[in-house]
């Protein structure tokens, strides 16, 4: 069994995806788009060019995403995604790449009792991350 993330856009998931692949070095692996589906699915002419479904990778682990039509959307919370990262230089990297238009910094990237660096943040598509460079215990 794997856990899977799927998260959900309110129509910028191609923008997320070209940020992620920038900023996290993600990589799609497949991709469908609404107008891409057959016709029964039913999806409205706004959505035909949005991002139905995406499989990407970040390192070996994947995240799954797409645009949720606009009458589903519903706004990320409940959850951080925490990226393991190995070592502080590439901590405070990523952590200011993906503060860039943040809308929210929980928790500025700093060391802690637990790690050598560790913030938290909203991401400018609504995405809440976590970056931890862990303490050897």
């Amino acid at each position: 069994m794997k856990v899977i993330p799927y998260l959900f856009f309110n129509g910028t998931c191609e923008d997320a995806l070209n940020f992620y692949e920038k900023t996290l070095g993600a990589k799609a692996v497949f991709m469908m788009r609404y107008k891409d589906m057959p016709a029964e699915t039913g999806h409205s002419p706004e959505v035909q060019a949005k991002i139905a479904h995406v499989r990407f990778t970040i390192g070996d682990d994947v995240i799954m995403a797409s645009d949720a039509p606009p009458d589903r959307f519903n706004k990320p919370q409940g959850f951080d995604i925490n990226l393991s990262i190995a070592t502080p230089e590439e901590a405070d990297r990523i952590f200011a790449a993906l503060s860039e238009g943040a809308q929210a910094i929980h928790m500025p990237i700093a060391e802690t009792f637990w790690a050598h660096r560790f913030g938290s943040l909203v991401d400018k598509f609504g995405i809440p991350w976590m970056v931890n460079c862990e303490k050897k215990m």
